[in-house]
């Protein structure tokens, strides 16, 4: 994989071809609603301005492209969607997430088919797939972020279902979804959880504004529920798999979540390139000077090694291996290289970056979440060791034999 800020991938043509066709779509036809519409990534968003988005990329074959042509998809393999993903994200476009089906589509939604019953699939998930609905994903609360086991919501057995109460954080999308994929605790026990499709409309359930985060965007809410009723076949998989429901699919999404980074990095070391070539300080480029020509070439190497270890990651999952420690890394590198490069853009950039809305603030901000969200560096940190770990005690025993 040769280094370029706009691959090409001519060694996969359909790929090519879907990325030219995305790129096209990214750049014009959705660019043109956007400024029709005179949003910003700040803009407090409405359903009605991002279901069209939904239907059009549905028209387009763009959103649920991933899923099996069963459900309307073309199968994508892991690296393929990633290159999309990745195109999506170095668009820079306000209504991005909804080109795929990130927030709320058929990307959210898309492990569940497997367990979902048929009723379900045809009252929640296809609907969803086909841009008529859209989900969130409810599991995060205040005091259970990465240690997920400390939720308190809770599940209790009733006649016809079950009663719900709590209150869910962070649910990205809530804002506009229908309906939750919501882990809840099962009332009485320590250690056993359940999933269960939470329509959003039910009497006992809140919709309220989240909190919003560093980098402005109006995309989460709060889900508060007291004492909902859910019926029996909203639950999801059986009674104590909540977590393998919520954390199951673990490395493919860590994995996923990769590309997105990496686009909005790419595209802070292309504008930064692109600066640092046209601005003139003692009568010469930026560009030229030492210590800007060493730091961009840091900032692209950072970009390849963390791009050249997701595209790893991803064609091993594709050969249908479960590359646990790599995923750690990746989040790990991809994470910590792509904000260093957001942080170096901004100070090279000088004032014209540190300009409050600025396409390299809103990069920036988004990229210091990403070290956070979908795990901590730290938590990656700690998943390498301990894989690090098994990996020494297995060779120990193997040697004592």
């Amino acid at each position: 994989m040769t280094f370029s800020l706009r691959p090409s991938y001519r060694e996969n043509p359909a790929l090519a071809e879907l990325v030219a066709s995305l790129r096209d779509y990214l750049n014009g036809e959705l660019a043109d609603y956007e400024a029709e519409l005179g949003i910003n990534h700040e803009s407090v968003l409405q359903r009605s301005m991002l279901q069209p988005v939904w239907r059009r990329s549905r028209e387009l074959g763009f959103y649920g492209i991933h899923l099996p042509a069963e459900y309307g998809g073309r199968g994508l393999s892991y690296v393929e969607l990633a290159a999309l993903k990745e195109e999506v994200a170095a668009s820079r476009r306000v209504l991005a997430t909804s080109v795929l089906g990130d927030m709320g589509g058929p990307l959210r939604v898309g492990a569940i088919f497997q367990i979902a019953t048929e009723q379900q699939r045809e009252k929640y998930l296809l609907p969803v797939v086909a841009g008529q609905r859209a989900c969130c994903f409810s599991m995060t609360e205040t005091d259970a972020g990465s240690d997920v086991k400390a939720m308190s919501t809770t599940a209790t057995k009733v006649a016809g279902g079950y009663r719900i109460s709590g209150h869910k954080v962070f649910s990205t999308g809530g804002p506009f979804a229908d309906f939750s994929v919501l882990i809840a605790r099962m009332a009485g026990t320590d250690n056993v959880y359940s999933a269960f499709l939470v329509d959003l409309d039910a009497p006992g359930v809140q919709v309220l504004p989240g909190q919003t985060p560093l980098s402005g965007q109006h995309m989460e809410a709060d889900i508060v529920l007291q004492d909902a009723f859910v019926p029996q076949e909203n639950l999801l998989g059986a009674e104590g798999e909540g977590l393998k429901v919520g954390l199951g699919r673990v490395v493919v999404n860590r994995l996923l979540h990769c590309p997105t980074a990496l686009g909005a990095a790419r595209t802070a070391l292309e504008m930064t390139l692109d600066f640092a070539a046209t601005r003139m300080i003692d009568g010469e480029p930026l560009i030229r000077k030492q210590a800007i020509g060493h730091e961009l070439a840091r900032m692209a190497t950072d970009f390849q090694a963390a791009r050249a270890l997701t595209y790893q990651s991803l064609e091993a999952l594709d050969r249908g291996e479960v590359p646990a420690i790599d995923s750690f890394m990746c989040k790990y590198l991809v994470a910590e290289n792509s904000f260093r490069i957001a942080d170096a853009s901004l100070q090279i950039h000088g004032k014209a970056g540190m300009v409050q809305g600025s396409p390299i603030d809103q990069i920036w901000r988004s990229l210091r979440m990403f070290r956070m969200l979908t795990g901590s560096s730290e938590i990656q940190l700690n998943g390498i060791a301990r894989q690090l770990a098994k990996q020494a005690g297995q060779k120990n025993l193997e040697v004592a034999k």
